[in-house]
């Protein structure tokens, strides 16, 4: 059985964005690209409504760029223990009050037991720092936390 992994909206963002101007970012876009073209198919993908709707906000081009590589990901439910969990991850120790979206995406992937969340999303999301907070909290709740990682984490050879 293949592994789960939830799809973060900035992956989709780096796969479908023009070319950037920042060497970092670039290198980012670049592993998101030979992660999707090339090891993607090895799991089993999962987003949810959240996604979709952050993914089809901005540009329109942009965005229904985003959406079209989004089609055909099986969704996941945004249920009220989701939400409740999501709430739990808002606080002055684990993720600030202008996070709820992020705490969201953990939520969720937490509650549908998924082995991965892939984010380029260092800030709130796959930063060291939050990392034990965030596994903290989900322990107290009685969830195990999916592994939070990049692209270039989740290239196996």
């Amino acid at each position: 059985m293949k592994q789960k992994v939830y799809i973060e909206t900035s992956i989709v963002s780096y796969l479908t964005a023009r070319t950037s101007r920042d060497l970092i970012v670039v290198a980012h876009q670049k592993m998101t690209e030979e992660w999707w073209e090339n090891h993607r198919l090895e799991f089993q993908l999962y987003i949810s409504e959240i996604v979709l709707n952050e993914a089809s906000l901005g540009d329109p081009t942009a965005s229904s760029k985003r959406v079209q590589a989004l089609q055909g990901i099986e969704l996941l439910d945004v249920s009220n223990e989701a939400i409740l969990l999501s709430k739990k991850l808002i606080g002055p120790s684990v993720l600030p009050q202008k996070a709820t979206e992020d705490a969201l995406h953990i939520a969720i992937a937490t509650i549908h037991k998924v082995d991965y969340l892939l984010t380029w999303n260092c800030k709130h999301i796959a930063n060291a720092k939050m990392r034990l907070a965030i596994e903290t909290v989900n322990e107290q709740c009685g969830y195990k936390t999916p592994i939070i990682c990049t692209p270039e984490e989740l290239i196996g050879e």
